[in-house]
């Protein structure tokens, strides 16, 4: 059981800098430090033998990156690229992984008392990708645990080993 004590703890770990952007009209969150860069959309070359949510690779100045197309990871349906799609360059354990995302917002800071657990639906349902829930700017945002969302269990941090080790 979690102590009154080490949920505050992990409430205050959380709060900080989120580059916060959108997928099918809801907010969602990376903490800052996560983000290497953000760029438009690109060439993407596709590999085989893939899942479906990984679109392919980049070619950013010379290093070979995996591109995940977080609506088709999140099981959303797939839209068409705007000119306000993206992907955000971050560093999940030491490997460079782009997210492909309809439109990047603003970076928030959310301070602690603005964070919440994500809901509990039931036990079978597993919600250890998500930080918690922040409430900025009238609006809820789902702070995403990128290691959790692309570790080797959900198969990006997997791509990316794969992709450095055929460059």
């Amino acid at each position: 059981m979690v102590s009154v004590q080490d949920a505050a703890f992990a409430t205050d770990v959380r709060a900080g800098k989120y580059l916060t952007f959108e997928l099918a009209d809801e907010a969602y969150g990376i903490e800052i430090l996560k983000v290497r860069e953000i760029i438009g959309m690109m060439d993407i070359t596709q590999v085989p033998r893939m899942p479906a949510h990984v679109r392919g690779v980049i070619n950013l100045r010379g290093k070979v990156i995996p591109v995940i197309d977080l609506r088709l990871k999140f099981d959303m349906s797939a839209t068409e690229q705007t000119p306000e799609t993206c992907i955000i360059v971050v560093d999940v354990t030491g490997h460079l992984m782009g997210l492909q995302v309809d439109k990047v917002s603003e970076v928030l800071d959310i301070a602690s008392n603005e964070i919440e657990d994500a809901p509990s639906i039931n036990a079978s349902v597993d919600n250890s990708f998500i930080l918690g829930m922040g409430k900025a700017k009238g609006r809820v945002n789902i702070l995403l645990n990128i290691d959790e969302v692309l570790s080797p269990e959900s198969d990006g941090a997997h791509v990316a080993q794969t992709m450095e080790t055929e460059a």
